[in-house]
C-alpha cells in the first residue's frame, strides 16, 4: 500500500514539474516581449512552483525509505519537511512579487500587450485544473507534501488571474493605467502569502508531533478493546510519520494475570492493530494492572 501510495504521489509531481517548466518558459517570455511586469512576475513564481515540486519529489522519495540503524523509526518526516519547505516558498514569492509590483508602481513603464491575456487564459486553466487533480490525490494518499504541492498550483492560478485582471484593466483604462498590473500583482502576493502560512502550520505540527486525525486513535482504541483479556485502553498516543502511524498504548489487564499472558495479550493487539490498519507502523503497548489508581 505505501508503495502505490509512492508511485502515485511522484507521479502526479512529475506532471505538475512538466507543467510548472513550460508554464514558466512561457510566461516570462511572453511577459518580456509584452511589456508586463505582473507576467514576468507570474513566471518567476512559476520556477518557484517548479523547485517546490522537484523538493517534494525528492521528499516522497526519502520518506518512502525503509528504516535502517541511523532512522529506527524510518524517513518520514522527510515528507512534512518537504511540505514545510515549499509552504515557506510561497512566503518568499510573495514578498518577491510584492517588491517588484512596488518598483512597477514608483517607475513609469510601457503598458502590457492585448496578446499577454491569451497566454494568461490558457495558464489559469491548465493551473487550476492542475490543482483540482494534485489535491485529490494528495488526499487519497494522505501526503501532506503533494497537498500542498496543490495549492502552489492554486497560487499560480491565482497570481495569473491577478495578472489577466491587471492587465485587462490596463488595457482598457490605456495610459495612466499601466500600473493596474502592478496593483493586481501585490493583491495575489497576499493570497500567495495567507496559502503559505496555512500549509506551513499543519506542517511544523507533523515535524512536532502534533496529534493527527483522532479518528486514528479511535480506530486503535477500538481494535485493542475489542481483544480477548484487555480490561480497558487506558491511554493511546498516536504519531505521524510521513505515510505511517506509530502509536503507544497504555493497555490494562487483571492484576492476577501472569507476566506471560500478559505478554502474548500485548503481542495480539500489536498484530490485530497492524493488520486492520495497515498505515500504523509500529504499536507499543505497555501493560497494566486494572483498578488502580494513577497520578
Amino acid at each position: 500500500m505505501p508503495h502505490t501510495r509512492l508511485q502515485r504521489s511522484l507521479r502526479v509531481t512529475f506532471v505538475g514539474m512538466v507543467a510548472n517548466a513550460l508554464l514558466a518558459a512561457a510566461k516570462m517570455v511572453t511577459g518580456v516581449a509584452g511589456h508586463s511586469h505582473a507576467l514576468v512576475a507570474d513566471g518567476i513564481e512559476s520556477l518557484a512552483d517548479l523547485l517546490s515540486s522537484a523538493i517534494v519529489w525528492r521528499g516522497l522519495v526519502v520518506a518512502a525509505a525503509p528504516a535502517d540503524e541511523d532512522h529506527p523509526y524510518g524517513h518520514g518526516k522527510a515528507e512534512p519537511i518537504a511540505a514545510a519547505v515549499v509552504s515557506t516558498m510561497l512566503l518568499l514569492a510573495a514578498a518577491g512579487i510584492t517588491a517588484q509590483a512596488v518598483r512597477g508602481i514608483i517607475e513609469p513603464h510601457h503598458g502590457p500587450s492585448a496578446y499577454t491575456l491569451v497566454v494568461l487564459i490558457v495558464v489559469v486553466v491548465i493551473k487550476e485544473s492542475l490543482f483540482h487533480v494534485v489535491l485529490r490525490e494528495g488526499a487519497r494518499v494522505e501526503s501532506s507534501a503533494v497537498r500542498t504541492d496543490a495549492w502552489h498550483h492554486r497560487s499560480d492560478a491565482i497570481t495569473s488571474l491577478a495578472a489577466g485582471i491587471g492587465i485587462s484593466v490596463a488595457l482598457i483604462g490605456g495610459r495612466g493605467y499601466e500600473m493596474a498590473d502592478d496593483v493586481a500583482a501585490i493583491v495575489a502576493a497576499g493570497i500567495i502569502a495567507w496559502n503559505g502560512w496555512r500549509l506551513l502550520r499543519p506542517s511544523l505540527d507533523e515535524l512536532m508531533d502534533a496529534s493527527p486525525n483522532p479518528a486514528v486513535a479511535d480506530d486503535i482504541r477500538k481494535i485493542a478493546t475489542g481483544t480477548p483479556g484487555v480490561a480497558r485502553v487506558e491511554k493511546c498516543i498516536v504519531r505521524k510519520m510521513g505515510y505511517h502511524f506509530f502509536a503507544e498504548m497504555h493497555v490494562e489487564v487483571e492484576p492476577q494475570m501472569t507476566v506471560q499472558r500478559a505478554h502474548q495479550i500485548a503481542h495480539q493487539v500489536k498484530d490485530k492493530v497492524r493488520t486492520q490498519l495497515p498505515s500504523v507502523r509500529d504499536v507499543l503497548v505497555h501493560i497494566e494492572p486494572a483498578g488502580q489508581k494513577r497520578k
